[in-house]
Order: C-alpha cells, then structure tokens, then sequence
C-alpha cells in the first residue's frame, strides 16, 4: 500500500508539473487562432477559429527570411560545436602533450565568465573587422562552446584506449582514428550536445540583437520582438509568429528524442 500510494504522489506530481509546463504553449497556440477581436475575452477556446493570423505573419511580413537566418545560424553552429568540441574532447582525453591540464582548466574557467560581459569584446572585434550585421557576426561566438569540450572529453576518457591502439596498429592516422573509431563511438553524447546546442542557438536574442542593423539579417528571436513593438498590441499575430518559430525545435526533439535522453542519462552518469 505505501509502495502504491508513493508511485501515485509521483505521478500526481509529475502530472501537475506536465501541465504547468504545455499550459503557456496550448494558450499560446489557442491565442493564435483568435482574431484581434477575441484577443482580451476571459473565454478559453476562440470562438471563430482562423488562420488569418499565420497568412498575415507568412505573407506579409518578413517572418520567412527571419526563420530561414536563424536556421542557417543554429544550423552550422550546431554542426561546428560537434565537429570541433568532439576533436578537442579527444585531444585532451586521449592525447599526452605538455600542459594538457592547464589548458582544460583555462577553458573550464571560461565557463565562469557571463555572456554580458563579452558582448563588448564581441562587438568591437566585430568592428575591426567588418563583421557587423553579417552572418559570421552571428555566428562566430557559438563555433565552440568550453561546456562542449568538456563534455565531449568526460565522454572520450571512457573509450577503451586498446580500441584506439587497434586502430593506430591498422594503419589509421591520428585524425583517422578519431573520426573512424572514437568519433562513432560517442553518438549519444553528440545528440545530446547537438540538441541543446541547436536550441541555444535558435533562441539566443541577445548578441544577435547587437550586431544586426537591418530588418533582412535578423534572426527569428529579434524579428519576433521587434516585430511585437512594429505591430502595437497585435498579440494573435505575435502568438502566431511564435507557434511558427516552435516547430523546428519540436521537430528535433522527436527525431532525436531516444538519442537526446540517453546522452542525458549518460551525462549525469559521467557527472
């Protein structure tokens, strides 16, 4: 009876905390069904559904080129923090060189410090170099992230090194042998880093707020909010906007949801 009554409390709590977690996203979607008429009723579900709201945000706004750059930006920042945290994960885990240690610490340590505080740095390099509303402004901050080193490192010292010996006495170069061996090897903690990589990307707002200047090169977090202030009190087209930005996130998740969770389970392992 108590084993019962205690897998019903978790239940219940899990349920309640499910709800608490789709209400803002159902309301946000129903909101976006509504007509500005509707917008301020105290009633749940519109009365006259439409999709009014999605042709005006697809047709009449620049909300496509929006989605398309943040696409390309969480797209190759995603693709580039795989390809280069896992190889500098495999060179501290794997590789004996001098200073080994000294530098993982380094870029631990760079964890430490908030994004805030490099936004000037940021955007005066960007300066020097006529980086400024271009997508390699965008872009460069997020190519390599220090929490993906060290994720990708926790995930290499498990390999067997007798693997990689194999691999060496097969004839396989160094690079060989990490992207035919180790690199295959670590597929849940690549999912894992993808994901929360491709998310942070989607919705970063801040930096790409400072360094695009013109209405074609932002991304969708910026065209979104800058479009609320362009609209006034247009929230059904807001919410629509929004629904629209959420799709590509939903979709990664269930492609790669077994994935995403064992390269969580085997995080916290590591950890």
């Amino acid at each position: 009876m108590n084993k019962r009554l205690s897998s019903f409390s978790v239940y219940t709590l899990l349920t309640l905390g499910a709800l608490a977690m789709v209400f803002p996203f159902v309301w946000m979607v129903l909101t976006s069904l509504k007509s500005f008429q509707e917008l301020f009723d105290l009633r749940w579900l519109p009365q006259e559904p439409t999709l009014e709201n999605y042709r005006e945000v697809l047709f009449g706004t620049q909300f496509p080129r929006w989605f398309l750059n943040s696409l390309v930006v969480a797209g190759v920042t995603t693709v580039s923090v795989l390809f280069f945290d896992s190889l500098v994960g495999y060179t501290l885990a794997k590789l004996r060189f001098p200073g080994k240690n000294l530098i993982f610490v380094l870029i631990l340590a760079t964890l430490m410090v908030p994004t805030e505080m490099l936004i000037i740095p940021w955007y005066v390099m960007s300066v020097d170099y006529g980086w400024v509303n271009t997508f390699w402004g965008v872009l460069f901050p997020g190519l390599i992230s220090a929490f993906g080193v060290f994720l990708m490192r926790q995930f290499f010292e498990s390999l067997p090194s007798d693997l990689l010996d194999a691999g060496r006495i097969d004839g396989l170069s160094e690079f060989g042998v990490f992207w035919r061996v180790a690199f295959p090897l670590v597929r849940p903690a690549l999912a894992a880093l993808g994901i929360f990589t491709f998310l942070g990307n989607w919705n970063a707002f801040l930096w790409p707020l400072v360094i695009i200047q013109t209405p074609e090169m932002r991304t969708l977090p910026v065209g979104v909010a800058l479009f609320s202030g362009e609209a006034g009190t247009a929230w059904h087209l807001i919410m629509a906007a929004s629904s629209l930005a959420v799709i590509p996130v939903l979709i990664v998740f269930f492609v790669f949801q077994r994935q995403i969770i064992e390269g969580v389970v085997l995080t916290g392992v590591k950890g």
